[in-house]
């Protein structure tokens, strides 16, 4: 059984060590972070603080976005567009990870407290039960801070949510 988490595609472009994972691992991705891929690609604003860091993960972003826009991934892609919250079927990124991208709605149900990428990562995780992962600090804390029942983890803390997940299973 593969362990699932609800992030941004960004993530799979930012941190390769996800698409390399010791276990199968499904990453469920709004359609939204798919499109921003694209802004994020051709902003001139820097995504790290390195100028190589940067150009490495324009480039991973790039690639990524180029690897959605093969034929049979976009079919894929397009077939869950048509209907509020269908999944793609998995698409593949190395050994162990695919992605399946969910076509998402914000509904505004979190207000001000979250924005409209951050509540349709909010709004998936409650919806597939599975927990988010991210790298931002501060979205963890406003969860935590505002009772959201979502289970979440740090992109630090990746093998440590593999191993409970395989450990819980074994129970």
């Amino acid at each position: 059984m593969s362990r699932q988490f609800v992030t941004e595609a960004v993530m799979m472009a930012i941190y390769g060590q996800l698409l390399v994972s010791s276990s199968p691992v499904e990453y469920i991705v709004p359609y939204t972070t798919v499109m921003e891929l694209y802004e994020l690609r051709d902003s001139d604003d820097p995504l790290m603080n390195r100028p190589d860091d940067d150009k490495h993960v324009k480039l991973k972003i790039s690639e990524l976005i180029a690897y959605f826009e093969e034929p049979l991934n976009a079919k894929k892609i397009n077939r869950c567009l048509a209907v509020p919250w269908a999944k793609s079927s998995g698409i593949l990124l190395g050994g162990q990870s695919k992605i399946t991208i969910i076509n998402s709605m914000d509904t505004a149900v979190y207000g001000e407290m979250f924005d409209p990428i951050e509540t349709e990562l909010l709004l998936s995780s409650q919806r597939e039960k599975v927990p988010i992962l991210t790298d931002q600090f501060e979205l963890i804390q406003r969860i935590i801070e505002g009772g959201v029942p979502v289970q979440v983890y740090d992109i630090d803390d990746f093998d440590f949510a593999l191993e409970e997940e395989t450990s819980r299973n074994l129970h």
